[in-house]
């Protein structure tokens, strides 16, 4: 991968959102329009998005389909390359993004862990590899069809406040 493509696929992936989109997009197809309603924005400026995400080959097109007055209609899914993707300096606007997707959910529907530790790089190590194993495990499991859409964020930071 040529590295203006590389810095392409790390600009579209620092927007919340177009992370936003591909979480929508990711059990179901969705149309622009289905998408900007979702998101309560213009369909115009929704669409900018979506072909960026399409360009960099995290939405894929599917099968056209007829809308309700019968007009022709594509949907989106994602293609799930986004988790594979490093992206420098994204951890701001994965937060944003939590924050936004979460900002009208009722806190009951929110779980939340935070916790201090005191490891050294070695234990440090270990624990964020088997939370990175455990969660590579579940991404490569398809979908369940009985399933509920769901979303995890797991952050790690150091903490000088606590030392």
């Amino acid at each position: 991968m040529s590295e203006s493509e590389e810095a392409a696929k790390g600009r579209a992936l620092s927007s919340p959102l177009r992370l936003r989109i591909l979480r929508m997009c990711l059990h179901h197809a969705r149309t622009n329009k289905e998408i900007a309603d979702l998101l309560g924005i213009n369909p115009a400026s929704c669409l900018h998005h979506v072909r960026t995400l399409v360009a960099t080959g995290f939405l894929e097109a599917q099968p056209e389909r007829r809308g309700a007055r019968g007009a022709k209609e594509v949907p989106y899914l994602a293609t799930r390359k986004s988790w594979s993707q490093q992206v420098d300096g994204v951890s701001p606007v994965l937060i944003e993004t939590f924050v936004q997707e979460t900002a009208t959910l009722p806190p009951e529907d929110i779980s939340v862990w935070r916790l201090g530790l005191k490891l050294n790089v070695q234990h440090r190590e270990e624990l964020l590899d088997k939370l990175r194993a455990v969660v590579d495990e579940y991404v490569a499991m398809p979908a369940d069809p009985d399933g509920e859409a769901t979303s995890l964020m797991i952050a790690h930071h150091p903490d000088p406040t606590a030392d």
